[in-house]
């Protein structure tokens, strides 16, 4: 029982981190979630595998 009542107050903290992050953000969008505008996961200069952006095309660099 102390395990589970552990565990769910990590992830209601998780959570709540999440959400205050949303909150904070403007339009509520993460920035920099596209794989292309990171140059850690695509040095080659590929399109991006979920929205098909060029590194070229993302607005944050």
């Amino acid at each position: 029982m102390k395990l589970f009542i552990i565990s769910f107050g990590l992830l209601a903290l998780a959570f709540a981190g999440i959400a205050i992050k949303i909150w904070g953000k403007k339009d509520g969008k993460f920035a920099g979630t596209c794989a292309s505008q990171n140059s850690n996961f695509n040095d080659s200069g590929e399109p991006c595998g979920f929205c098909g952006k060029m590194p070229e095309d993302c607005e944050n660099k």
